[in-house]
């Protein structure tokens, strides 16, 4: 019977602090359905989404081969190995990233940036997020922009004489580019 009761007081407490707080969103000029929370900008939404193939949502910054070569010895060669080769014997887990074009219609395929990824925005997407490691989301969009342009190069994708930026991450022609089966949805139109 006791808790009956105690359910019963949290959810008519809950029932006030709901109906009063209408007002108080009308109050302050948040059309909110709720009454409560603020509205979301795109810079706190913008973690909660991927970069998109057309480079939509890339930020500004830009990338040199030369600093990318050093943030990599730094932070990725430890699972990606020093000439990007990966780690699988050490137990890291880091993948190869370069090689392997060609052979994913075969008994081996070898996944890497050069042979699986169709879109270089999406590279960077992935690196922003989940690397390195030990400390993801950690580098710098700077950084990010540099560690793809060295990766990139070493890959034979871009020249080393190349800038890596927001506007032309978007037009580097990835190997794979072709190689996957298109979206069917209509909404993916919105990023092409």
């Amino acid at each position: 019977m006791c808790t009956r009761k105690v359910a019963l007081t949290v959810v008519l407490a809950a029932g006030w602090i709901c109906l009063g707080a209408g007002p108080l969103a009308a109050e302050s000029g948040y059309p909110l359905k709720f009454g409560f929370g603020e509205p979301a900008t795109p810079q706190a939404l913008g973690p909660y989404f991927a970069i998109a193939p057309n480079g939509t949502g890339l930020p500004p910054g830009k990338g040199s081969y030369e600093e990318g070569m050093k943030i990599y010895a730094e932070t990725c060669a430890a699972c990606h190995g020093e000439k990007l080769e990966g780690n699988p014997q050490k137990g890291l887990g880091g993948d190869k990233l370069i090689g392997g074009r060609g052979t994913l219609a075969t008994t081996a395929p070898v996944k890497t940036i050069e042979s699986y990824w169709p879109y270089a925005t999406t590279i960077f997407d992935y690196v922003k997020r989940a690397m390195p490691f030990n400390a993801p989301g950690s580098l710098t969009d700077q950084q990010v922009y540099s560690v793809l342009d060295y990766i990139l190069v070493e890959a034979n994708i871009v020249k080393r004489t190349d800038v890596i930026d927001a506007t032309t991450l978007p037009r580097v022609q990835m190997p794979n580019r072709d190689g996957f089966v298109g979206d069917p949805r209509p909404e993916i139109e919105l990023y092409r």
